[in-house]
């Protein structure tokens, strides 16, 4: 099968030739329709998240088709369309699963990280980690959903508590791929949105108006009202300070990538009055099924752009550089 591999961080992906894998004990084989292209691949190729398995195929935002079932597969059959979402196994056992916080596990492993993803032709995953995903999104629709739309799910969650007042003003800082998203689904239940670009982006603060930002502008500048709660999703520390000043009194600042550049100081007064600052870690088997139940309700919308799975290294690229209004999407070559 084609795969585009990883053999050291800080390279270049290969185009690879591999074996087609066998499914192990609670293990499906997929045929692999579609996978997203996330920031957390350009984390992992620039050596800022430090244990991969290498050489490993990138990819957790992965639509496939189940070819075949392994030994103690239940609930799924030959031909479904599944997706694979960034978290592939935990041990069950340790106090946080136990106390159902999977997502801090103490032994996981993660798709297209400890586990090839879906950068390839095939790829095998843990049924138990796996989800029937909604219909009327297209394959490459639908793949956005399994991290930008789950980790901006759990984001929202986390800022909840401070979103119940009578204004219910949400700032998300960069707008993205997960903030495209999660816009769509704060807004269905009643919050303003307040979109925070890198200065002078005016193509993505226009695309966070069309999907209905009360206000959009640079991250160095203020908002016009005092925000309720904020989503950070660009990884830059000193967005946190920023947001801090940018929330009232009892406001919570939800950090919402897997990895951030260091935050600077700052001073004592804007983290008082009860401000949160929080960070986001994973998800859950039950946020991925209460997303992909609630994703067709709202319903969200994916902005997407197809690439050829031969153009990975590209869209990593396009991501970099800031050049991508939506999600890239990796579609088998052919």
């Amino acid at each position: 099968m084609h795969a585009m591999v990883l053999e050291a961080p800080g390279e270049q992906l290969k185009e690879r030739e591999l074996p087609v894998p066998i499914p192990g004990h609670d293990q499906i084989l997929l045929k692999v329709l579609a996978c997203g292209v996330c920031r957390t691949d350009l984390h992992i190729v620039d050596g800022e998240l430090n244990q991969p398995k290498l050489p490993l195929v990138l990819g957790h935002e992965i639509v496939g088709r189940v070819e075949a079932l392994g030994p103690g597969v239940k609930g799924f059959e030959i031909g479904m369309r599944v997706g694979v979402p960034w978290l592939g196994f935990t041990d069950g056992t340790c106090p946080y699963c136990r106390e159902g916080r999977e997502n801090l596990c103490d032994d996981p492993r993660f798709t297209g990280y400890q586990i090839d993803g879906g950068y390839a032709g095939y790829t095998v995953a843990d049924a138990r980690y796996c989800f029937a995903l909604p219909d009327g999104y297209s394959d490459a629709e639908a793949a956005p959903l399994l991290c930008a739309g789950l980790i901006g799910y759990r984001c929202l969650k986390m800022a909840d508590d401070a979103l119940h007042g009578p204004t219910k003003r949400l700032g998300i800082y960069g707008f993205g791929a997960a903030a495209h998203i999660v816009a769509q689904v704060a807004r269905a239940q009643g919050c303003e949105i307040y979109a925070f670009t890198s200065p002078g982006d005016t193509t993505a603060q226009d695309f966070a108006r069309s999907l209905g930002a009360v206000w959009a502008g640079g991250s160095d500048q203020a908002p016009p009202d005092l925000l309720d709660a904020a989503i950070i999703f660009a990884p830059v520390g000193a967005l946190v300070p920023a947001a801090l000043r940018a929330v009232k009194k009892g406001g919570v600042v939800v950090c919402g990538g897997i990895h951030m550049s260091d935050i600077p100081s700052f001073p004592y007064d804007i983290l008082w009055e009860e401000r949160v600052v929080r960070s986001v870690a994973n998800l859950t088997r039950d946020d991925a099924r209460e997303f992909l139940a609630l994703a067709p309700t709202v319903p969200v919308k994916t902005s997407v752009v197809p690439m050829k799975l031969s153009e990975a290294n590209a869209a990593l690229a396009a991501l970099r550089n800031g050049e991508l209004s939506g999600a890239a999407v990796l579609l088998p070559d052919g």
